[in-house]
Parts: structure tokens; C-alpha cells; sequence
């Protein structure tokens, strides 16, 4: 028998009480430190509203969980004491239980994902799928008195039963309304939506896997990391690092029907060269390809021809980019006292030197190369200025290749600068000329002159001086925020490396400022000591 629910039963009343309050929680990203929200003071709460956003960004409960394929129509049991009882509202659809879903390995389900195909589900009065249901209007049943009662709970009721009506920011400490959390919660679900599918990485570095592994996360068990591609199931979704896989295992990969996702370090990375093996804080993830080539599209190169920035997003960026100049931060370093002009009526120009070997170089440079190459092309633009070669901090380290032998810089360029930090040197000159340097980007930022002489990602939005030959398909027009949105909020993933938790960019912004980061440890000092090594070694045989 179903009935509507009678105002005399008690146990109808009662609001549903999963977890003790825990309805919204943060996900178990792998090495988070942090799994619950900290609670705060109390204070008023328009329950209503906070509905209306769970709905929106589709979270509480177990929202990162796994996604079984779902059926139009279906009723969904999850109290199994009241199974016998189905019959009596599934009116002739299937009726099917929770804990036979296909999860595989993944434990529990998404909730939201399984209640959007259900015609109704029957769940006891402390299940939190309770209250999903009823945000989504699925009809639910209760067990009362050996029949299906219909749950007619009002949602106000539930929600302040199992939220807190005041949190904490996990990044921050500051006070958290429940509808903050909410939004912070959607931004967590759209991440692992993202990587639903991606089977395996391939090519990550051991010291990079860590924080990489919570970008990459996908709802389920630990991120696995694999060393071939026998070890990735034929057809499946890998995120790869591509300069690290050899070419025959790319090409075994795209023969077996799969699909490879480039993955490369973000624009703001830490304080620290990689090449020093210092782990990144944030990444970019790309399925149709690096953000630095320009022989085709990349996600990024689609948003900023395509995409559309509304006012709040415009907001954030100009004030992302401000907290960027003023604590001095670029993507290996930070502050540095401004150098003086040496040359005070000439044109100052800035050369950042590059690795030539890196695969930003080889695409985006479209034959430029060569760093003395890009100074001969720079004195041969600006005879008469003044022009400062800053080589890249991986070659002077000792790691990697594009060393100029002074000599020969000091044909075209007036000065070599070593000791100078970028945003130093880039505070002090009037223009900059890159190949594809980050430092070109970083320069923009300030609002510097920029000349391009390959293509980088920033290149063909009016922004810069192109002499590179870059795509038509580079059509728009955009503004400095939106390059900024496009390439500092939207594109790129972040790892709080204080609480482990993926986070905005704006919290990584405040950790680099504030001077915190990942500890280096050994393995820091070994490369270190490996990259004097082998300075010391090629200067023997120069």
C-alpha cells in the first residue's frame, strides 16, 4: 500500500541525517589533507537559494563517484528491507537495486548521475539520496508500517538539518557561507568530470606523479601512472607528458584506437626550475593538443578565438593580475631589485634565451630555433637599441641545451645578464622580444611592448607585434583580461600544495607570494649538484 505521509508519524518527520552533517564534503582527492569543511559561526541561511545552487553545480553526497549506465524510467531501491514492496510503484518499469549498479572498482556512485534516468527511488529517512531526490524532484518512498510512503519532506527542512549554516574556506581559514562552499564543491565536480575517462598517465616523471595525480583524478581509487603501453588497456584515454614517451610507444598508443591527452606544466609553477626536478603547482590538460604548437588547434587556442569571459570572470583576471605584479611572481622566480638602465637614451630590449631542444621551441618557433639566431633577428629589427640576452635558467643550471658562447651573444647583444631575475630585467626595459618565451607573456602582464618572433600561445590576439607566421585561424581580437582569463583561470589546473586539495589560481598566487611551496628535498639538491657538474664539464672542452 502507498500512502502519503501522515503528520502523526515521527519517524516521517525526521529529516534525513547522513554522516552527521557531512551532506557537503570535499572530495578524497589523492594526498588531500583535507576531507571535511571546518566549521565556523552561525548565521542565516535562505535555504531556498542554497537549493537552487546545489542544483546548478549538482553536488553533495558522493558526487564524485562513479557513473553506471543509467535507465529511462527505472526504479531505483536502496533500502533493500522494502524491495518486496516495489511492485507497488513501478507501475511496470524495471525495477533495479542500488548495490547492483556497475561500478567496478569505483565503491560508490554518483548519485545525481544515477537519479537522473530513476522514475523513483526507495530509500530509508537518514539516506542522504533523500535529499537529491528531492532536489531533483525524483519522487522517493519511505518504508513505514509495512507499505511505500511518499517523502513530502519540505527540501528547506532537510538542508538545514544536514548543512552547516557557516564554514571556513579549507585554502584560507575565512569565514565560508554554505553557498561559498557550494561553488568551491562545483569547481571540484567540473574537474573530475573532466577526467572522466582517463585511463592511465604516461611519461610523468616519479617526482612530478604526486602532484599531478589529484589534476588528473577521476572520482575513483588512486591515479595510476604507467611505464608502457601494454599497460593501458587498448582504446582507452591516457594522459601523457610527450616529451618523456618515446615515439614508437605514441605511435602503438594512436594505433590502438586510444586517445592521448597532452599534459605540460602551467604558467605559474613554482619557485623553482623543474629541470631541478622541483614539482609543479599547476598544469595544463589539453585532448586536442600542446597549447605551444601552432600547426593546430589547442583547447586554449579554441577558447580565446571562441570563448566568451562574462563581467565576473573579467574581474578576477584584472585582479589576478595585479596580485601577479605586485608580489613580482613569474613561473620559475619571484621579486629581484630592478637593474639600473645602462644605456638611459637608448631603447632597452630584453631577449629571454630558451632551451632549444624543448618542444615549445620546435613547434612554436616554425624554424626559429637557434638563440642566437633570435639575437641576430633582434639587432637586424633594432639597430640602434640597447638589447640585454638573459639565457634560460635550465641552460645556465646546466641542464639543458642553448647555451651561446659569450662571444659570439655579444655580436648582437650589449650585455648578457645571469644574476638579473626575469621580472627584474623585465621591469627595467621597454620592450621585449621572444620566440616563444613564457617571459613574453609574463612582460605582457606589465604592459610591456612585445615582439614575437615565433608563435607563442599569446600571439595573433592584438596584443603583441607579430613577426612570426602565425595561424588565420587567430581571428579575434582580445583584451589583455581575457588573455589572462583564458590562460590563468579557465585553461590551467592548480594543487594547493599546503592543504594537497586542487584549488583556484588565485590561492596559488598567495602561496607563491607568501613564500610557500613545495620542500625540494634531496632529490633537489642531487640535480643541483649534477647540473654544476655538467657546466663545469662543457666548459673544459669550449
Amino acid at each position: 500500500m502507498v500512502t502519503t505521509r501522515g503528520r502523526s508519524s515521527p519517524v516521517l518527520h525526521a529529516p534525513p541525517s547522513p554522516h552527521a552533517g557531512s551532506f557537503l564534503r570535499i572530495p578524497p582527492f589523492p594526498g588531500a589533507k583535507i576531507q571535511q569543511f571546518p566549521r565556523g559561526e552561525k548565521s542565516a541561511v535562505d535555504w531556498n537559494s542554497v537549493a537552487s545552487d546545489l542544483r546548478r553545480h549538482r553536488v553533495g553526497g558522493t558526487f564524485w563517484g562513479a557513473r553506471p549506465r543509467v535507465q529511462a524510467g527505472w526504479v531505483l531501491v536502496r533500502d533493500v528491507s522494502a524491495v518486496g514492496r516495489a511492485s507497488e510503484i513501478a507501475n511496470g518499469a524495471k525495477v533495479v537495486l542500488w548495490t547492483d549498479l556497475d561500478a567496478g572498482d569505483a565503491g560508490e556512485c554518483d548519485p545525481w548521475h544515477v537519479l537522473s534516468g530513476a522514475s523513483a527511488v526507495i530509500v530509508s529517512s537518514e539516506d542522504e539520496v533523500r535529499i537529491i531526490a528531492a532536489l531533483l524532484g525524483v519522487p522517493a518512498y519511505l518504508s513505514f508500517d509495512g507499505g511505500l510512503v511518499r517523502d513530502e519532506l519540505p527540501i528547506a527542512e532537510m538542508l538545514a538539518a544536514v548543512l552547516p549554516t557557516a564554514l571556513e574556506n579549507p585554502f584560507t581559514g575565512d569565514a565560508m557561507t554554505a553557498r561559498e562552499a557550494i561553488e568551491l564543491c562545483g569547481f571540484w565536480r567540473r574537474l573530475v568530470d573532466a577526467n572522466r575517462g582517463i585511463a592511465a598517465g604516461l611519461g610523468f616523471a616519479f617526482w612530478k606523479q604526486e602532484h599531478v595525480a589529484p589534476l588528473l583524478w577521476s572520482g575513483s581509487g588512486r591515479f595510476s601512472f604507467v611505464k608502457s603501453a601494454g599497460d593501458v588497456v587498448p582504446g582507452a584515454t591516457v594522459a601523457v607528458w610527450r616529451s618523456k614517451v618515446p615515439a614508437q610507444v605514441l605511435s602503438r598508443l594512436d594505433h590502438s584506437g586510444g586517445c592521448l591527452v597532452e599534459v605540460e606544466d602551467g604558467f605559474l609553477r613554482s619557485r623553482g626550475l623543474g629541470a631541478d626536478c622541483i614539482p609543479p603547482l599547476s598544469i595544463t590538460v589539453d585532448a586536442l593538443g600542446a597549447y605551444f604548437d601552432p600547426s593546430r588547434p589547442s583547447e586554449l587556442e579554441l577558447l580565446l578565438q571562441d570563448g566568451s569571459f562574462d563581467d565576473d570572470l573579467l574581474e578576477r583576471a584584472w585582479e589576478l593580475r595585479q596580485l601577479i605584479v605586485e608580489a613580482e611572481i613569474g613561473k620559475y622566480e619571484q621579486g629581484g631589485a630592478v637593474m639600473e638602465r645602462p644605456a638611459r637614451g637608448l631603447t632597452h630590449i630584453l631577449v629571454p634565451g630558451q632551451v632549444e631542444d624543448d618542444r615549445a621551441v620546435q613547434t612554436g618557433g616554425c624554424g626559429l630555433t637557434s638563440n642566437l639566431e633570435l639575437l641576430q633577428r633582434v639587432r637586424a629589427q633594432a639597430p640602434g637599441a640597447y638589447i640585454l640576452y638573459k639565457p634560460h635558467p635550465d641552460v645556465v643550471a646546466g641542464h639543458r641545451r642553448g647555451d651561446v658562447a659569450e662571444a659570439d651573444a655579444l655580436e648582437f647583444a650589449d650585455e648578457i645578464v645571469r644574476d638579473h631575475s626575469i621580472n627584474s630585467l623585465i621591469k627595467m626595459v621597454d620592450e621585449v622580444h621572444v620566440n616563444t618565451s613564457l617571459a613574453g607573456f609574463e612582460a605582457l602582464l606589465r604592459g610591456k611592448k612585445i615582439t614575437t618572433h615565433g608563435v607563442p600561445f599569446y600571439a595573433g590576439w592584438g596584443l603583441t607585434t607579430d613577426l612570426g607566421p602565425v595561424p588565420s585561424r587567430r581571428s579575434a581580437r582580445r583584451s589583455l583580461d581575457e588573455l589572462v582569463a583564458a590562460t590563468l583561470l579557465v585553461y590551467p589546473r592548480y594543487l594547493d600544495p599546503i592543504t594537497g586539495l586542487p584549488c583556484p589560481a588565485e590561492v596559488v598566487v598567495a602561496r607563491l607570494a607568501a613564500g610557500v611551496d613545495s620542500d625540494p628535498g634531496l632529490l633537489v639538491g642531487v640535480r643541483r649538484l649534477q647540473g654544476k657538474f655538467m657546466r663545469r664539464l662543457r666548459s673544459l672542452v669550449q
